[in-house]
Formats: structure tokens, C-alpha cells, sequence
């Protein structure tokens, strides 16, 4: 098979042990970054049989557009890739879904808010994120007005959704998702650990049935093949803060293994993103959960 890989990054671990994979097996790959040059790279004259969109720049999407209108496979879709930088979007899909997500409100502009505008209802503290997730993106807790201040002053014209705050265990559970197997991190989540520092012990090892459920049913929702979701523990029921399409997972062990077999798959009939209001059903949870080993 030929396999093309969309990115500025080819040397990013994950893509290049996933090529190295292919290659072993005789397969034909590819790096195209899409943002290279003074102009956008035109369409090869033979597709490949699949491309890896790992780029999530406008130039990468557009191209992404182009090669799925001439009928080739692209994993994620460019819709679900954009639907997924963009925070509004992603709180609207979930609203009309079952996804447990803190409740967002959009702003044009952060400066808005020093008029009371989008204000959660339960007041300070609350999230202030970047609409547009990209790299260097805002991502800050305001505990009050003072900080509010200092954030608009800093970032007067980002376009920002407004989260209410999320008292948590004090861990971030990060899941990645290849084609429905499941690899699993964590990291001290950044805000809302217990005042006293005191966390609970992180769920790695054993994750309880209904979170696999969840990362399995967001996946499904939005679309997506490759994707990441970040978890907090609220009260033991995870809360879905952030979705990420074609994210690094970086150390974890199978997933070059996982994303070069993606790559390999024959395509199923590709479903579109949702949208406000759809709900899908999901097939049960039958995917393999990593920890920085495989299993099955």
C-alpha cells in the first residue's frame, strides 16, 4: 500500500515508528508537509491509498478537503479534525450528546468579559481557554477579578470560551485512541487539586468500565480514529475536558504498531462528525487499554 503522512514533523516518534513499521512490511510511505513553500502543494497525480493527517494547519485542512473530493482515505477527516480545534464547536456537539463536559460559554473577544459578559453562573473560579486549540494556546484559571484583569490585559482580542471550574482529584487521566484501542497516562492535573495537596491514586493500572465507555463514545461522536481525550475525576465520574484529534502519544508502547495497522485497515463507511442534537450509538467496549504496554 502507499501511505502518506501529512506533517511538518516526520521525525515526531510516533509517525516515524509507524513509517519505519510500514516500510519493514514492504509498503510504499511518504511525508508531505502541507505548509512548505510560498504556495500550497497541489494534489499528486496518484493518490495514495491512505493519508495520515497529523497537521491541523488551514493549508493541511484544505488539502485534506482536495484529496477526500478526489475519493482518497484521510485519517481524521478533515471535518472532524476542525470541528475538534475549536472549542465552541466541540461544547455544542457535546450538549446535544450524553458527554459529561463542563458547561462553556463562547466570547468574540476575552476583553468581553471585564463587562460580565459569559460569566459562569457559579461565579470565581472558572477555566478561560482559547477558542482555537493550537499550539500555545490560552489555557488559564481565573480566580477572580483582579486575574481576570490581568488575563484580558494580556489577551484583550482572543477569542475565549469561558468554563466553570471543576473541583477534581487532583489528576489528569490523558487516553489516546487508535482504532478503538485505548492507551492510557496521567499527570498532576494543573488546577483543581484538593487544597490540602492530597490526591487520590491515579486509575492507570485497572480504568473502571464507563470511562473506557466514554473515551470509546467520544471518539464515535466526533468521528475520529486517532484522538486523545483528557479526564478529570470528579467525585469518581470522569468529566471530559479536552478532545484532541491525531494527538502525539508520545511513550507509548503498540501505538506505532496500532496507527501503522490503522493505516493498513480497509476503510469502513466513513461517518461524519456530529452535530448539535445527534447522538450515535456506540458498539460496546471491546478495545484493548494500554498503559505503556499493550493488551488484548
Amino acid at each position: 500500500m502507499r501511505v502518506c503522512l501529512l506533517t511538518d514533523k516526520p521525525d515526531h516518534p510516533l509517525l516515524a515508528a509507524a513509517a519505519a513499521a510500514l516500510t519493514e512490511a514492504e509498503h510504499r510511505v511518504t511525508f508531505l508537509d502541507p505548509d512548505a513553500g510560498a504556495s500550497p502543494p497541489s494534489p499528486p497525480d496518484a493518490l495514495a491509498d491512505v493519508y495520515l493527517l497529523k497537521a491541523h494547519t488551514p493549508r493541511a485542512l484544505a488539502l485534506a478537503r482536495t484529496l477526500e473530493a478526489l475519493g482518497a482515505r484521510v485519517v481524521n477527516s478533515a471535518a472532524a479534525t476542525e470541528l475538534c480545534q475549536d472549542r465552541t464547536r466541540i461544547a455544542a456537539v457535546a450538549e446535544g450528546t450524553d458527554l459529561p463536559m463542563p458547561r462553556t460559554r463562547a466570547l468574540g473577544a476575552l476583553s468581553e468579559a471585564l463587562h460580565g459578559a459569559g460569566l459562569p453562573e457559579r461565579g470565581y473560579p472558572f477555566m478561560v481557554k482559547s477558542r482555537h486549540s493550537r499550539r500555545g494556546d490560552l489555557v488559564a484559571r481565573v480566580d477572580g477579578p483582579d486575574g481576570l484583569r490581568d488575563l484580558a490585559a494580556e489577551w484583550p482580542d482572543e477569542p475565549v470560551v469561558l468554563q466553570e471550574f471543576l473541583a477534581n482529584s487532583g489528576w489528569d487521566h490523558k487516553l489516546w485512541v487508535i482504532a478503538g484501542e485505548v492507551f492510557a497516562g496521567v499527570r498532576p492535573a494543573a488546577v483543581g487539586a484538593p487544597p490540602d495537596g492530597a490526591r487520590s491514586e491515579p486509575l492507570i493500572r485497572d480504568l473502571p468500565p464507563d470511562w473506557i465507555r466514554l473515551v470509546l463514545r467520544t471518539g464515535d461522536v466526533f468521528g475520529l480514529d486517532v484522538y486523545g481525550v483528557d479526564l478529570l475525576d470528579r467525585e469518581g465520574s470522569p468529566v471530559v475536558v479536552d478532545i484532541n484529534a491525531f494527538p502525539g502519544i508520545r511513550g507509548q508502547k503498540g501505538a506505532p504498531e496500532a496507527l501503522a495497522a490503522l493505516a493498513l485497515r480497509h476503510p469502513a463507511p466513513a461517518l461524519p462528525p456530529a452535530r448539535s442534537g445527534t447522538v450515535r450509538d456506540t458498539p460496546g467496549p471491546d478495545a484493548a487499554v494500554s498503559s505503556g504496554s499493550r493488551t488484548r
